[in-house]
């Protein structure tokens, strides 16, 4: 009896040890802006990974809350699931690596820090190579698996994160650093770009809600939205968001933009109202289509609209709007935009902010799913003349 227990323990032991990738990993911390923005970095680092046939360690969410003056490291499978990952690529928890792994394979005298060049700390220092722990969310996300590094690595200007233009630079990348001799490629910053490239766009697929949030998601819609179908709004309408819509008048592109106009602007160009619409244009775009919607399902017309927002949810205001089409305009009651993204991925039609990388993360999880969605004031309305439609998923299906 003994020595079976004995077996057992054993054979459990095996099954939950995790073999070491020969090929090296890729490690970094996503220290750029809030979700939206980590998201496309996350897709373009999922992509480098990838390319350099290294397992990607997947790093927690970068979080900031009100009252903490240090950031929040969130484990990255509190709100996706691992496994659809593999189906694309391996991957490990950044948890899993730091305990399972880390001890033998990157003990902390082989921790080395990648950057481009000499990054330069929070006090004006220099001459400390990447400076990788410098200032929040840096030393924040290193702290939180106890990470000091021994020294830094300079890749710059012979080797960039661009493995889809560059020549033969996944090549390069694994000939100037094979995975035998630096099994951690550990970044300052995410290995990707922002916003996220055109050719990463499809691996948004395999980022799956983990089961609590895709649950908690349906439960909602089941319990507090009219039987119906419904559509869901996104409204970007905080102080910061005003600011930034200033720099409309000098940019070409401006953070998630080309979803709607192109990576070349060939599908128009930046507007105020694309940026910030105003009152009048979300309502005459949510009627319309309500409207569209009801012609074309008469048998399961939109009952509700759902309302995702950083700060006026514009509740009263859509309410007494659509009081005569019979439409009720509700928010979840408490702030959780990612419990807010998986509800927005669930609604029959979906309008967003063309902008912001909120919405582009709902756009991208309803285009792998082949759900409509729609930008508020895209394509511009013509002076004069009455708009027929906001523009679905279906007439720019590649952004």
């Amino acid at each position: 009896m003994y020595r079976f227990v004995g077996l057992l323990l054993a054979f459990l032991g095996l099954a939950q040890s995790i073999t070491v990738d020969e090929k090296g990993y890729v490690m970094y911390c996503p220290c750029m802006g809030r979700f939206g923005n980590q998201a496309d970095h996350f897709l373009g680092s999922f992509g480098f990974a990838k390319a350099l046939n290294r397992t990607l360690v997947l790093p927690p969410w970068v979080e900031y809350r009100k009252g903490e003056v240090r950031s929040v490291q969130i484990p990255f499978d509190t709100y996706f699931q691992v496994t659809p990952l593999q189906a694309f690529h391996r991957v490990i928890t950044m948890e899993n690596f730091m305990n399972k792994l880390a001890p033998s394979l990157w003990p902390p005298e082989e921790r080395i820090s990648f950057c481009y060049t000499e990054r330069m700390g929070l006090d004006g220092s220099t001459g400390h190579g990447c400076n990788a722990k410098s200032g929040n969310p840096f030393g924040p996300f290193w702290d939180t698996f106890e990470v000091n590094f021994a020294k830094s690595e300079f890749f710059g200007p012979k080797l960039n994160y661009d493995i889809h233009h560059g020549d033969n630079t996944a090549r390069r990348w694994n000939e100037r650093y094979p995975g035998d001799k630096w099994p951690v490629l550990a970044f300052t910053g995410a290995p990707a770009v922002f916003p996220v490239q055109q050719e990463n766009l499809l691996l948004h697929r395999y980022l799956r809600w983990s089961v609590k949030y895709e649950s908690e998601a349906k439960q909602f819609i089941r319990d507090s939205l009219p039987r119906g179908a419904f559509i869901g709004i996104h409204l970007r309408n905080g102080i910061d968001w005003v600011r930034a819509c200033e720099h409309v008048k000098e940019s070409s592109n401006l953070f998630s933009s080309p979803q709607c106009l192109g990576y070349r602007n060939e599908h128009g160009q930046l507007t105020g109202e694309l940026c910030m619409p105003g009152r009048d244009t979300i309502i005459r775009q949510l009627k319309r289509r309500i409207k569209l919607h009801r012609e074309a399902s008469p048998e399961n017309p939109i009952r509700a609209v759902f309302v995702a927002s950083d700060i006026n949810h514009m509740l009263s205001e859509l309410n007494d709007a659509l009081k005569r089409m019979d439409v009720t305009v509700v928010r979840h009651p408490d702030s959780n935009p990612h419990l807010d993204l998986a509800i927005l991925g669930r609604s029959n039609h979906f309008i967003g902010n063309c902008i912001s990388s909120y919405s582009a993360f709902v756009k991208r999880e309803r285009d792998s799913n082949g759900f409509p969605s729609s930008f508020w004031a895209f394509p511009p309305e013509k002076p004069g003349v009455k708009a027929k439609s906001g523009t679905t998923s279906t007439q720019h299906e590649e952004l």
